[in-house]
């Protein structure tokens, strides 16, 4: 989705905030299916490296990924602020792992700015604008684009031999 994607009729993107290490970030509402504390995890052999593993969520088989590992960040223990961002990817419904997840913010379309030039490729695959908020900057981040079809391809292939 691109910045200039669904906005509300009065030119606002509603974000999910969120944070991963200092920084925080927005997921817009409406690719947030549910957020959820953590839980037990269970490991998958062979699965990529930001993969934590699979839950069940209501009988449903749910591959969890580190967005710290996903964004390049060290790894950190969970607490009691730890959340999982229940979301859909490629059509496969992915748990993404947040350091906090807080509140709805409204952040106007005039102060959403295309992501800078100088990222990675890496980063730029996901990041879809830096919004600008009183004194507050939230990346906003793309769930269809966190993880490529070869990354959803692999995790695929962990679930099948994992079952």
């Amino acid at each position: 989705m691109s910045i200039t994607a669904e906005m509300d009729l009065t030119g606002v993107r509603q974000l999910i905030s969120f944070t991963v290490g200092a920084e925080e970030y927005g997921l817009e509402l409406r690719q947030v299916k549910e957020i959820i504390r953590m839980g037990q995890i269970t490991r998958l052999p062979r699965a990529p490296e930001f993969v934590k593993g699979i839950i069940n969520l209501r009988g449903q088989v749910i591959p969890i990924v580190d967005l710290r590992q996903r964004f390049g960040l060290p790894r950190a223990e969970d607490t009691v602020m730890t959340r999982v961002i229940v979301v859909e990817a490629g059509g496969v419904p992915v748990g993404l792992v947040v350091d906090s997840a807080s509140q709805v913010v409204r952040v106007p379309m005039d102060q959403i700015e295309p992501p800078p030039p100088f990222l990675g490729t890496h980063a730029g695959d996901f990041i879809d604008g830096v919004g600008k908020l009183d004194d507050r900057i939230i990346i906003t981040v793309d769930a269809a684009r966190i993880l490529s079809l070869d990354e959803l391809s692999e995790i695929s292939g962990s679930l099948k031999a994992a079952v």
